[in-house]
Protein backbone atom coordinates (compact mmCIF):
# COMPACT_ATOMS: atom_id res chain seq x y z
CA UNK A 1 0.00 0.00 0.00
CA UNK A 2 1.34 2.94 -1.03
CA UNK A 3 2.16 5.60 1.85
CA UNK A 4 0.40 8.70 2.64
CA UNK A 5 2.27 11.80 2.18
CA UNK A 6 1.84 15.00 4.41
CA UNK A 7 0.33 17.76 2.84
CA UNK A 8 3.02 20.89 2.34
CA UNK A 9 3.15 23.12 5.28
CA UNK A 10 4.65 26.43 6.17
CA UNK A 11 6.54 25.94 9.10
CA UNK A 12 7.01 29.22 10.51
CA UNK A 13 3.23 29.80 10.31
CA UNK A 14 3.15 26.93 12.89
CA UNK A 15 5.81 27.99 14.86
CA UNK A 16 3.19 31.30 15.42
CA UNK A 17 0.43 29.69 16.23
CA UNK A 18 1.97 27.39 18.32
CA UNK A 19 3.31 30.50 20.15
CA UNK A 20 -0.45 31.73 20.61
CA UNK A 21 -1.66 27.79 21.88
CA UNK A 22 0.94 28.67 24.85
CA UNK A 23 -0.42 31.60 25.76
CA UNK A 24 -4.11 29.96 25.50
CA UNK A 25 -2.85 26.81 27.58
CA UNK A 26 -0.13 28.65 29.80
CA UNK A 27 -1.71 32.51 29.95
CA UNK A 28 -3.51 34.04 30.17
CA UNK A 29 -0.09 36.36 30.20
CA UNK A 30 3.97 35.06 29.76
CA UNK A 31 6.83 36.23 29.72
CA UNK A 32 9.45 36.60 27.05
CA UNK A 33 11.63 34.26 29.41
CA UNK A 34 8.50 31.78 30.08
CA UNK A 35 7.89 31.59 26.27
CA UNK A 36 11.39 30.45 25.19
CA UNK A 37 11.52 28.10 28.23
CA UNK A 38 8.33 26.39 27.25
CA UNK A 39 9.42 26.35 22.88
CA UNK A 40 13.41 26.09 22.96
CA UNK A 41 13.62 28.94 20.27
CA UNK A 42 16.47 30.81 20.40
CA UNK A 43 16.05 34.30 21.49
CA UNK A 44 16.53 36.28 18.18
CA UNK A 45 13.94 34.29 16.06
CA UNK A 46 11.80 33.99 19.40
CA UNK A 47 11.81 38.18 19.38
CA UNK A 48 11.05 38.00 15.18
CA UNK A 49 7.54 36.24 15.91
CA UNK A 50 6.51 37.71 19.16
CA UNK A 51 7.13 41.63 17.05
CA UNK A 52 4.89 39.79 14.06
CA UNK A 53 2.52 38.68 16.32
CA UNK A 54 2.28 41.66 17.99
CA UNK A 55 2.39 43.85 15.00
CA UNK A 56 -0.43 42.20 13.49
CA UNK A 57 -2.47 42.79 16.28
CA UNK A 58 -2.70 38.71 17.39
CA UNK A 59 -0.80 39.25 20.99
CA UNK A 60 -0.35 42.09 22.64
CA UNK A 61 2.61 43.35 25.14
CA UNK A 62 2.49 45.13 28.20
CA UNK A 63 4.66 47.81 28.21
CA UNK A 64 4.66 47.86 32.28
CA UNK A 65 5.23 44.18 32.67
CA UNK A 66 6.48 42.86 29.27
CA UNK A 67 4.32 40.06 29.44
CA UNK A 68 2.54 38.92 26.50
CA UNK A 69 -1.32 38.20 26.10
CA UNK A 70 -3.80 37.50 23.27
CA UNK A 71 -4.35 40.41 21.05
CA UNK A 72 -7.93 42.33 19.96
CA UNK A 73 -7.48 40.46 16.28
CA UNK A 74 -8.69 37.40 17.53
CA UNK A 75 -11.66 38.70 19.31
CA UNK A 76 -12.39 39.83 16.13
CA UNK A 77 -11.74 36.31 14.57
CA UNK A 78 -13.44 34.89 17.13
CA UNK A 79 -16.56 36.71 16.87
CA UNK A 80 -16.53 36.08 12.93
CA UNK A 81 -15.99 32.63 13.86
CA UNK A 82 -18.84 32.26 16.21
CA UNK A 83 -21.10 34.41 14.12
CA UNK A 84 -22.23 36.07 17.00
CA UNK A 85 -21.52 39.66 15.99
CA UNK A 86 -24.56 41.05 16.82
CA UNK A 87 -25.27 38.73 19.68
CA UNK A 88 -22.29 40.13 21.45
CA UNK A 89 -22.49 44.18 20.54
CA UNK A 90 -26.40 43.43 22.47
CA UNK A 91 -25.22 41.36 25.28
CA UNK A 92 -22.07 43.58 26.64
CA UNK A 93 -23.94 46.59 28.26
CA UNK A 94 -25.53 43.68 30.43
CA UNK A 95 -22.67 42.24 31.16
CA UNK A 96 -21.32 45.50 32.57
CA UNK A 97 -24.78 46.57 34.06
CA UNK A 98 -24.09 42.84 35.75
CA UNK A 99 -20.56 43.71 36.79
CA UNK A 100 -21.78 47.31 38.30
CA UNK A 101 -24.79 45.28 39.76
CA UNK A 102 -23.05 42.40 41.18
CA UNK A 103 -19.10 42.60 41.52
CA UNK A 104 -19.05 39.24 39.71
CA UNK A 105 -17.66 38.24 36.88
CA UNK A 106 -20.18 38.46 33.80
CA UNK A 107 -19.41 36.44 30.47
CA UNK A 108 -21.24 35.41 27.23
CA UNK A 109 -20.63 31.64 25.93
CA UNK A 110 -21.91 30.92 22.44
CA UNK A 111 -22.19 27.66 20.44
CA UNK A 112 -18.98 26.64 18.11
CA UNK A 113 -19.03 23.12 16.36
CA UNK A 114 -16.33 22.08 19.40
CA UNK A 115 -18.77 23.01 22.12
CA UNK A 116 -19.78 26.18 24.25
CA UNK A 117 -16.68 28.85 24.05
CA UNK A 118 -16.42 32.31 25.91
CA UNK A 119 -17.19 35.13 23.46
CA UNK A 120 -17.06 37.67 25.68
CA UNK A 121 -16.11 38.66 29.07
CA UNK A 122 -16.58 41.80 31.85
CA UNK A 123 -14.14 41.03 34.99
CA UNK A 124 -14.89 41.64 38.60
CA UNK A 125 -12.47 44.51 39.82
CA UNK A 126 -10.72 41.97 42.23
CA UNK A 127 -8.05 39.56 40.59
CA UNK A 128 -10.19 36.76 40.23
CA UNK A 129 -8.75 33.88 38.21
CA UNK A 130 -11.71 32.17 37.19
CA UNK A 131 -10.07 29.65 34.58
CA UNK A 132 -11.60 31.40 31.65
CA UNK A 133 -10.96 33.23 28.45
CA UNK A 134 -12.23 34.39 25.36
CA UNK A 135 -12.18 31.50 23.11
CA UNK A 136 -11.86 28.97 26.19
CA UNK A 137 -14.39 25.89 25.59
CA UNK A 138 -16.04 24.83 28.34
CA UNK A 139 -17.18 21.42 29.96
CA UNK A 140 -20.26 19.83 30.22
CA UNK A 141 -20.48 20.08 33.60
CA UNK A 142 -20.07 23.84 33.95
CA UNK A 143 -23.06 25.72 33.87
CA UNK A 144 -22.93 27.57 30.30
CA UNK A 145 -22.10 23.76 29.26
CA UNK A 146 -25.18 22.57 31.22
CA UNK A 147 -27.10 25.44 29.64
CA UNK A 148 -26.45 24.40 26.73
CA UNK A 149 -27.15 20.48 26.82
CA UNK A 150 -30.37 20.99 28.58
CA UNK A 151 -31.73 23.50 25.61
CA UNK A 152 -29.25 23.51 22.35
CA UNK A 153 -30.99 21.39 19.49
CA UNK A 154 -29.55 17.42 19.88
CA UNK A 155 -28.51 17.38 16.54
CA UNK A 156 -25.75 20.14 16.79
CA UNK A 157 -24.46 18.64 20.32
CA UNK A 158 -24.91 14.86 20.22
CA UNK A 159 -21.32 13.92 19.37
CA UNK A 160 -19.66 16.89 22.05
CA UNK A 161 -22.37 15.76 25.05
CA UNK A 162 -21.42 11.75 23.97
CA UNK A 163 -17.52 12.86 24.21
CA UNK A 164 -17.85 14.65 27.13
CA UNK A 165 -20.67 12.47 29.83
CA UNK A 166 -18.01 9.65 28.83
CA UNK A 167 -15.35 11.42 31.01
CA UNK A 168 -17.99 11.76 34.10
CA UNK A 169 -18.36 8.93 36.46
CA UNK A 170 -21.31 6.42 35.85
CA UNK A 171 -23.10 7.39 39.23
CA UNK A 172 -22.85 11.35 38.24
CA UNK A 173 -24.91 10.85 35.29
CA UNK A 174 -27.94 9.95 36.86
CA UNK A 175 -27.43 13.32 39.23
CA UNK A 176 -26.90 15.41 35.92
CA UNK A 177 -29.65 14.42 33.95
CA UNK A 178 -32.18 15.35 36.77
CA UNK A 179 -30.56 18.12 36.71
CA UNK A 180 -31.20 18.74 33.40
CA UNK A 181 -35.29 18.37 34.14
CA UNK A 182 -34.62 21.45 37.04
CA UNK A 183 -32.90 23.15 34.42
CA UNK A 184 -35.42 23.25 31.41
CA UNK A 185 -38.38 24.40 34.12
CA UNK A 186 -36.50 26.98 35.65
CA UNK A 187 -34.03 28.62 33.08
CA UNK A 188 -30.96 28.55 35.81
CA UNK A 189 -28.39 25.79 35.91
CA UNK A 190 -25.28 26.48 38.85
CA UNK A 191 -21.65 24.34 39.03
CA UNK A 192 -19.42 24.28 41.60
CA UNK A 193 -15.71 24.39 40.94
CA UNK A 194 -16.34 23.79 36.82
CA UNK A 195 -12.92 25.21 36.38
CA UNK A 196 -11.29 26.36 39.03
CA UNK A 197 -11.41 25.66 42.77
CA UNK A 198 -13.29 27.84 44.83
CA UNK A 199 -14.57 29.33 42.29
CA UNK A 200 -18.55 28.47 41.22
CA UNK A 201 -20.45 29.99 38.58
CA UNK A 202 -24.74 30.52 37.40
CA UNK A 203 -26.08 30.60 33.77
CA UNK A 204 -29.30 31.40 32.11
CA UNK A 205 -30.30 31.03 28.62
CA UNK A 206 -30.79 33.13 26.08
CA UNK A 207 -33.31 32.51 23.20
CA UNK A 208 -34.34 33.77 19.88
CA UNK A 209 -37.62 34.57 18.24
CA UNK A 210 -37.93 30.70 18.18
CA UNK A 211 -37.19 29.82 21.08
CA UNK A 212 -34.01 28.56 19.90
CA UNK A 213 -30.73 28.63 22.20
CA UNK A 214 -28.27 31.67 21.37
CA UNK A 215 -25.69 31.56 24.15
CA UNK A 216 -25.78 31.22 28.14
CA UNK A 217 -25.07 34.61 30.42
CA UNK A 218 -22.48 33.33 32.81
CA UNK A 219 -22.12 35.01 36.46
CA UNK A 220 -18.64 33.29 38.11
CA UNK A 221 -17.29 34.49 41.25
CA UNK A 222 -15.73 33.07 44.73
CA UNK A 223 -18.22 30.10 45.47
CA UNK A 224 -19.97 31.55 48.99
CA UNK A 225 -20.78 34.48 46.96
CA UNK A 226 -22.42 32.78 44.15
CA UNK A 227 -26.24 31.91 44.38
CA UNK A 228 -26.77 28.37 44.35
CA UNK A 229 -30.82 28.67 43.28
CA UNK A 230 -33.01 30.91 41.05
CA UNK A 231 -34.70 33.05 43.53
CA UNK A 232 -32.29 34.46 44.91
CA UNK A 233 -32.12 38.72 44.34
CA UNK A 234 -28.76 38.71 42.00
CA UNK A 235 -30.28 35.61 40.31
CA UNK A 236 -33.83 37.31 39.38
CA UNK A 237 -31.65 40.16 38.30
CA UNK A 238 -29.87 38.33 35.77
CA UNK A 239 -32.46 36.41 34.51
CA UNK A 240 -34.47 39.63 34.02
CA UNK A 241 -31.49 40.82 31.88
CA UNK A 242 -31.46 37.81 29.54
CA UNK A 243 -35.28 37.68 29.24
CA UNK A 244 -34.76 41.38 27.56
CA UNK A 245 -31.96 40.21 25.73
CA UNK A 246 -34.02 37.83 24.19
CA UNK A 247 -36.68 39.42 23.88
CA UNK A 248 -34.60 42.21 21.83
CA UNK A 249 -34.35 38.79 19.45
CA UNK A 250 -37.73 38.72 19.22
CA UNK A 251 -38.85 36.14 21.89
CA UNK A 252 -41.81 36.51 23.67
CA UNK A 253 -41.88 35.14 27.05
CA UNK A 254 -45.64 35.32 26.93
CA UNK A 255 -46.20 32.45 24.89
CA UNK A 256 -43.46 30.69 26.93
CA UNK A 257 -45.09 28.52 29.64
CA UNK A 258 -42.41 27.37 31.37
CA UNK A 259 -41.10 31.08 31.29
CA UNK A 260 -44.34 32.08 33.31
CA UNK A 261 -44.88 29.60 35.40
CA UNK A 262 -40.99 29.87 36.76
CA UNK A 263 -41.51 33.86 37.28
Amino acid sequence: MEQQKSPPVIQSLQTGIQLIDLIVEQGPSLRFNELQDLTGITKSNLYKYLNTLTQLGLLYRDKKDGTYSLGSKLIEYGKAATGSQDLIGKVTPYLQDINRHTSLTALLAVWTHNGPVVANIWSANYGLNIGAQIGTHLPLMSSSGKVFATFMEWVYIREWRLKELSKVPENKRKEFEEEQKAISKTYFSFSKDPLVEHVSSFSVPIFDYKKELLGALTIVGFSPVVPKTPDDEVSQFVLKCAREISESFGYDPKKDTVAETSR
